[in-house]
């Protein structure tokens, strides 16, 4: 069974997340037909989905409060029951892209295979890359039923690019199952200033900042160099900084020009967040420090009295 028909489950509310368009590109590279599914109404979506290479976009009409992975897995599911499917459907590696999957999996009795960063087309099926150990080996995973193949993929993994292409055809799509999980409310973290994900250059902190107070150098010199601030999870966890600055496995996933790691000693959950970076410049007291085996740059010193030099060099 070769690979015609990709879908590419759509996320982002009113424009497509920059991970949709992510997967749209390389589900071109794969497939002859690209389609994208929307948990939503599809319309507004239609131009910039079809820009990305998808025909037609599936889409499920307005869920109101309800949580999306019932009701649009329940969705998918019946589409594909009723004879309408197609050979691999990509997914976020994101809370909704992951619960999505993992109903949807439930209910066609198929694998889903999760964390991946690239995939390929070897003879007849679907190859996907997930990176393990820290990113120093990858462990490739070959579908071999003969059913919709479901993979997940991780923020950053592909470049995006247009394909030129016009609006795509919306078809609407029955929701047998609306779920019982209700969203009550919505809370959105208002952040300004360069976004973590997007920044060309992000200054993180870790437990070697040594205290919440100190984190001010990071915010500091991150402004000086109107970039964004991040965090390591251990200080995430720690309650200094938001889960919003999170750099890792467990948060975001961040490919920026030029990476600055204060106090951090290189986690491989962490490693795995940033070592996908243009440039490391890392900043630790520890000359063992697993960081600074990918860092282009290493100082060796105290971060408490590095950083204050370096701020006063920037001003000066």
């Amino acid at each position: 069974m070769s690979i015609n028909t990709i879908w590419v489950y759509a996320e982002g509310g009113d424009a497509p997340s920059a991970l949709t368009l992510e997967m749209l590109t390389k589900a071109r590279e794969l497939a002859s037909e690209v389609c994208a599914v929307v948990g939503g109404d599809g319309a507004s979506l239609a131009g910039a989905l079809g820009a990305y290479g998808a025909s037609k976009v599936y889409a499920t009409g307005d869920l109101g409060d309800a949580l999306p992975g019932i009701p649009v897995a329940s969705a998918l599911a019946g589409l594909i029951g009723g004879g309408t499917s197609p050979d691999a459907i990509f997914f976020g590696q994101t809370y909704e892209g992951r619960d999505v999957a993992s109903r949807l999996s439930v209910m066609l009795d198929q694998p889903v295979v999760t964390n991946n960063v690239n995939a390929k087309v070897e003879g007849d099926t679907l190859v996907c890359d997930e990176p393990i150990f820290g990113g120093t080996k990858t462990l490739s995973t070959a579908f071999r039923n003969d059913g919709v193949k479901l993979a997940l993929f991780r923020p950053k993994s592909f470049e995006p690019s247009e394909a030129g292409g016009g609006p795509a055809e919306v078809v609407s799509i029955d929701v047998p199952d609306q779920g019982q999980a209700k969203i009550v409310a919505r809370h959105v973290e208002e952040r300004s200033g360069p976004q973590l994900d997007a920044a060309p250059i992000v200054v993180a902190g870790g437990r070697g900042m040594g205290s919440v107070d100190n984190y001010a150098l990071v915010e500091e010199l991150a402004k000086l160099l109107n970039a964004a601030p991040g965090a390591s999870r251990a200080i995430v966890d720690a309650g200094w900084v938001p889960y919003a600055y999170q750099v890792g496995q467990t948060g975001k996933v961040v490919k920026p020009d030029v990476y600055i790691a204060c106090g951090i000693s290189g986690a491989t959950q962490h490693l795995v967040g940033m070592k996908g970076s243009k440039n490391i410049i890392a900043i630790n007291k520890d000359e063992e420090a697993p960081i600074f085996g990918i860092a282009d740059l290493g100082i060796v010193g105290d971060v408490n009295k590095v950083m204050p030099a370096l701020i006063a060099a920037l001003k000066g």
